[in-house]
Formats: C-alpha cells, sequence, structure tokens
C-alpha cells in the first residue's frame, strides 16, 4: 500500500452497552451503522460505548476496525454461522474492503473525514466472540488465523461520515505489518530479537511493549485462558 491510497468505508458504526454474556455480563459488541457525520474524540465515536473500561476503549483503542473480507472466510468455515458473518459483527466501528492485516502496518497514518487516526495495536480476541457467533472456541479461531482486526488512536478529532474514504499520508513502519505482528504475538516461538524490537517501537501502544518487555524478562508467554474461556458466571 503505497502513501496516499484510499479506501472506502463499508459501514460505520457505535454501541451502547447491553446485557450480552451468559450469566448476563454488560458488552457494547453490538455495533449499530450509523447513517450521519459523527464526532470522534480520542476516546472515539461520539455514542459509542464500553462496557470493559479495562480491556476495551481508551486512548490506544479509540477505534477499532475490521476488514468486511475476513466475513467471507469465516462464513466458509463456519457454514452454519454464515448469517451472522457481516459488517459488525465483530464489534467494530469502522468496515472496510481493501485494508486487511497483511496491507496495513503498526503506526500507518490515515485521514479520515476531517479526523487524523493511526494504527496503534492488534486486537486480543476475547470470549465474547464465543458467545456472540455459538462457537466454543471462535476466540481462538481469530488468534490463530490472524483475522483480528486492529485499532487506531486518534491524533487530531475530527469529525467521520459512512462514505468517508481512508486516505494513508504516513507510513513510518513499513517493515511491522499487522500480520507479521500478529504472527510474534500469538504464533512465533519466543524471538528475543522481534521482542525487543516490539519493546522499543514508539507507536505500539503501551501495554502491548510492556508485554514484549515481559516476555523478555521471563522468557514465557502470558497465561490466555482468562482471556479466551468463556466464563460460566
Amino acid at each position: 500500500m503505497s502513501a496516499a491510497s484510499t479506501t472506502r468505508l463499508v459501514s460505520l458504526r457505535v454501541g451502547k452497552i447491553q446485557t450480552f454474556g451468559p450469566a448476563g455480563q454488560p458488552s457494547a459488541i453490538g455495533k449499530q451503522a450509523v447513517s450521519g457525520r459523527v464526532e470522534v474524540s480520542k476516546l472515539g465515536l461520539a455514542g459509542d460505548e464500553q462496557a470493559d473500561s479495562l480491556h476495551h476503549g481508551g486512548i490506544d483503542k479509540a477505534l477499532h476496525h475490521y476488514p468486511v473480507e475476513h466475513y467471507a472466510a469465516w462464513a466458509r468455515e463456519l457454514p452454519e454461522q454464515a448469517g451472522l458473518f457481516m459488517a459488525g459483527g465483530f464489534g467494530e466501528n469502522l468496515s472496510t474492503l481493501g485494508l486487511t492485516e497483511e496491507k496495513v502496518c503498526l503506526g500507518d497514518v490515515f485521514q479520515i473525514g476531517s479526523a487524523i487516526i493511526q494504527v496503534s495495536q492488534g486486537r486480543k480476541p476475547c470470549w465474547k466472540l464465543n458467545h456472540r457467533f455459538g462457537v466454543a472456541d471462535m476466540e481462538r479461531r481469530v488468534q490463530d488465523s490472524g483475522r483480528t482486526g486492529w485499532y487506531y488512536r486518534v491524533l487530531a478529532e475530527g469529525r467521520i461520515a459512512p462514505d468517508d474514504d481512508l486516505t494513508l499520508i504516513d507510513r513510518p513502519q513499513p517493515d511491522w505489518t499487522l500480520a507479521r505482528l500478529i504472527k510474534v504475538i500469538y504464533h512465533a516461538k519466543p524471538d528475543r530479537t522481534a521482542l525487543a524490537t516490539l519493546a522499543g517501537l514508539s507507536k505500539l501502544a503501551p501495554s502491548w511493549r510492556e508485554m514484549a518487555e515481559k516476555r523478555l524478562a521471563t522468557g514465557r508467554t502470558e497465561d490466555w485462558l482468562r482471556r479466551l474461556v468463556t466464563p460460566k458466571n
């Protein structure tokens, strides 16, 4: 993807907190399409909520992006759930055709509407995807496939409309596609050189840099069980 490349939004969405989980846990994963222009601040789109502020939202997770083309792949792999695989299914704010983890790099800066946003990290899939799609290991499938989506921080606040283009205006880390980042975090054997590089990447969200630093210090990958397994209560 070259500088000044553009991609059109397919869908722009916000969500309200609702009862969701198997034991009534709250979530705002069910996001609805908006039809008009929406304000975007450092903390995300006006009207978009997060039930779990520890793991969702914040400066480095202001906007979530998921590629629409991934839904066709999920429908082929899980035909019984095919009707659920459509824009908004993964709780994303931004849906597009043409941008995937292989084409987007950590730190990429996009103009969208009058706002400027920057890719900050990948997504850590959690048990809520299991419940949403009725597939016990959906989060593990997402993680293993690399079709995770990603997050943005907002560099300049502005307004966004559903038919806006995303225009790439800067690529400070061309060697670090999100696909490469995801491979290091979720799939590769411990690679001290790669982890040390990640720990020093200023465009990577602090929590992900700290994760790399901890793996370097301990030689171990953190326990994913609580994130991946659907709680019973």
